[in-house]
């Protein structure tokens, strides 16, 4: 079945196999940021941004995103210049290994985009479905409060 969606900001028609994952597809082009993890749902290895909101995609079947605007972290970056969130994970050592990393990140992109006064809960609430081994989250949260608070766009 063909589908049609947009993907970092560009107009797609997809060829997918009935029940064939999200997850799968930005794989098979080559959107490494959206890492292989639990396929079940647990971990936010796989985190995407579907019309803005953080979404695990390797729950979300390819027919689902017809007609939607899909975001991985690859359309946030350039090779020139990280975004400010970015290099806020960089500076408070937030980023260990970096495998949950990518996830984390658009999951703070997705509370930047909603209305209203960002908190410490806010942040920790919205990195709950990022499972790290590595660095305890503590400096994510304060790297996503340094950017947050400063009422600036995350990833932008």
């Amino acid at each position: 079945m063909i589908i049609q969606f947009e993907l970092n900001g560009r107009l797609v028609s997809a060829d997918a196999a009935p029940g064939s994952t999200l997850l799968e597809y930005l794989r098979g082009e080559e959107l490494y940021s959206v890492k292989h993890g639990c396929d079940h749902g647990e971990c936010g290895a796989c985190t995407i941004l579907v019309n803005s909101r953080s979404v695990n995609a390797c729950l979300v079947l390819m027919h689902a995103v017809e007609g939607k605007k899909i975001e991985t972290l690859e359309s946030f970056s350039t090779h020139e210049q990280l975004p400010e969130m970015q290099e806020s994970f960089l500076q408070a050592g937030a980023a260990q290994c970096g495998f949950c990393t990518p996830g984390m990140l658009l999951s703070v992109e997705a509370l930047d985009r909603e209305d209203g006064v960002v908190t410490e809960a806010g942040v920790k609430d919205a990195l709950n479905g990022n499972l790290c081994r590595c660095t305890g989250y503590v400096k994510p949260v304060e790297a996503a409060l340094k950017v947050l608070t400063q009422d600036r766009g995350a990833l932008r």
